[in-house]
């Protein structure tokens, strides 16, 4: 990674649950850790899939797409979604 881009990775190793996606040890990245992209439901583009005794509680468990260091560029160019659908819920 270039110096002037390290603000686009973060791995805390010292965190209780790391690692919490089975990656290699250096690759992942903590930076997103609560995915950004969740409220964007079924359109997030990541891996995962409903569960529950209705199948809509979303279960991310599987997915790596905010953890993966490729993957910055892509979830900060969804922040203009998120901003929608918060000022949606503002009214």
């Amino acid at each position: 990674m270039p110096e002037t881009e390290r603000y686009k990775f973060f791995s805390h190793t010292a965190c209780e649950f790391y690692p919490c996606h089975d990656m290699p040890e250096g690759e992942l990245n903590c930076l997103f850790c609560f995915c950004p992209l969740y409220c964007l439901g079924s359109e997030c583009g990541g891996n995962f899939r409903y569960v529950g005794e209705r199948g809509d509680t979303k279960d991310c468990s599987a997915c790596t797409v905010p953890h993966r260091r490729e993957n910055y560029d892509y979830i900060m160019a969804q922040f203009e979604r998120v901003k929608a659908i918060a000022s949606e819920q503002r009214g």
